[in-house]
């Protein structure tokens, strides 16, 4: 394999880097590499909301896990009670994946699992959002996380073994209208999934897209729109979290919550004209 400066590139001969991360929160939370037979977790977006019950979900199934955000109070929450180690961070800024990358190395030596769960959106028609908040969107849904993985990959490859979960959602599979860009970003989410999938068979890795519909979290009221769609109704991070939890359990590469919202995507393949006046009646 030929190095590419990624944090996460093995060295001739070894299965992980000797770089260590130096910034402020590995000083802070480094501890001792735990065993091999207990499992290291990497979770973005868990100071709240999806990424943060799921964090906890595996924790409680005996995982170390590490846990990444913007809000340290909402990370400490997350891990209060756990053995969760804090890694706060931003990941749109452009050193954000590789201080991450750096400073989980650092804190447990490696990773088995990738939860990218950070994302952020923006609702409005398209003609009137502001350049910035396009930026931002694509950055954080898109881009951040495909530069995490390009960080946190490499090694798991060497290892023979790991799994990278990808949160999107089903506004990157039948797109929605007022979220045309974050829709955009989340269908690169499921089309970045769908090809790291293919090229990292028979190595070990494993990837997962997980796709939610609504979710009753923080994430509406950051954004500064409410949800008002009468369907699909909310459903709660926790069963998102468990659904994630399953996923990496039995090694699945699809997974929808609820379950039903596979079938505007079967609709969209089988039937265009019908996906659309559908869509243009409730989407």
């Amino acid at each position: 394999m030929t190095p590419t400066g990624s944090t996460y590139d093995p060295q001739a001969g070894t299965a992980v880097p000797p770089r260590v991360g130096t910034g402020p929160s590995v000083a802070r939370d480094r501890r001792a590499a735990p065993p091999r037979n207990v499992r290291v977790a990497l979770v973005t977006g868990a100071s709240s909301g999806i990424g943060a019950a799921t964090a906890q979900r595996f924790a409680e199934g005996g995982w170390k896990v590490l846990l990444n955000g913007r809000d340290v109070p909402g990370l400490e929450k997350t891990a209060a009670g756990t053995s969760g180690i804090v890694l706060p961070g931003d990941l749109a800024t452009p050193d954000g994946p590789r201080q991450l990358a750096e400073s989980a190395l650092g804190a447990a030596g490696r990773i088995d699992l990738l939860v990218a769960g950070a994302g952020i959106g923006w609702a409005g028609p398209f003609v009137t959002m502001p350049h910035t908040a396009l930026h931002r969107v694509l950055t954080v849904d898109l881009n951040a996380t495909l530069h995490l993985v390009r960080e946190v990959l490499p090694a798991m490859v060497a290892a023979g073994r790991g799994r990278v979960v990808l949160v999107g959602s089903v506004a990157g599979i039948v797109g929605v209208r007022n979220e045309a860009v974050y829709s955009a970003a989340k269908a690169g989410v499921a089309a970045f999934a769908e090809a790291l999938r293919q090229e990292l068979r028979g190595t070990g890795v494993g990837v997962t897209h997980v796709v939610p519909g609504p979710v009753d979290t923080a994430f509406f009221e950051r954004r500064g729109t409410p949800y008002q769609r009468t369907r699909p109704r909310p459903t709660s991070a926790g069963r998102v979290a468990g659904a994630v939890w399953e996923a990496v359990r039995r090694g699945r590469d699809d997974v929808y919550v609820p379950s039903w919202l596979c079938l505007p995507g079967r609709v969209r393949g089988v039937a265009p004209a019908v996906y659309r006046r559908l869509l243009d009646r409730f989407g």
